[in-house]
């Protein structure tokens, strides 16, 4: 008897597959993380003109894109890990490339959706207008600063087995950054906070997305902070691969 050997091709169709089809009966997960961007969206909605479009969207994408990494990603991963499933692919004839692949394509149509959700509910609940230039050079810019915290998540998960410590670790995080980088922001922390926020992760994936809704307003910091982003991904990256184990115990 033959034994066929699937191509990396086919086996990463199948894993694909396999992760779209546990994200959809998963579903309840993906509205909640939809859901908060979009009620403060709705919130924010006195804001718009006093702080203006750009400001209200790009806080509720960034929020939303550091829930998909920190809250969805790092969890799963750190879950599946736990179960077994990532031992069980392993001695699949399956590259291991192909098995995380699979699980960022996930997270990038999440990232994805998300973004296009909070252009559609701005636009008709708070009538926030941009230009179909804006429209796409933010959604290119919020797909870069989601990878960074896809990259925090698996920081995250590479440094910590427990599954229980993972939750915890991430939910720290991502209170930590929503509520010192908004705050910080406003520079209600003050300007030594302030600043800080401005080159963290939160902050550089905060604006990135606010300029990329205006790209006329481009400018050197703008740059900055997307090579900034970009840094922190390969960092963080680097550390998630190389410390990740496939098995918690």
């Amino acid at each position: 008897m033959q034994t066929v050997i699937p191509t990396s091709s086919d086996a990463l169709r199948s894993l694909m597959r396999a992760d779209f089809t546990a994200q959809w009966r998963n579903r309840r997960a993906v509205i909640l993380v939809i859901l908060v961007p979009v009620i403060i969206l709705f919130a924010w909605k006195p804001l718009v003109a006093k702080l203006g479009g750009p400001f209200v969207l790009s806080n509720c994408i960034t929020i939303g894109l550091n829930a998909i990494g920190l809250m969805g990603y790092s969890n799963s991963i750190a879950r599946d890990r736990d179960k077994g499933i990532f031992q069980r692919l392993r001695v699949a004839p399956t590259p291991t490339w192909c098995i995380m692949m699979s699980r960022l394509a996930v997270q990038l149509a999440m990232i994805i959706f998300l973004t296009l959700a909070v252009f559609i509910v701005g636009y008709y609940a708070d009538g926030i207008k941009i230009t179909p230039g804006g429209y796409l050079v933010a959604l290119g810019v919020s797909i870069a600063g989601g990878a960074l915290y896809l990259a925090l998540g698996q920081a995250i998960v590479g440094l910590v087995k427990s599954p229980e410590t993972v939750n915890a670790v991430s939910r720290l995080v991502y209170f930590l950054f929503i509520m010192i980088g908004m705050f910080g922001e406003l520079g209600m922390l003050g300007s030594a906070i302030g600043d800080v926020v401005k080159w963290s992760p939160y902050g550089v994936v905060k604006h990135i997305v606010a300029i990329g809704l205006e790209p006329q307003k481009w400018s050197d910091t703008t740059t900055i902070s997307l090579l900034l982003t970009l840094g922190y991904t390969v960092l963080f990256a680097g550390v998630g691969i190389k410390k990740f184990k496939w098995s918690s115990k």
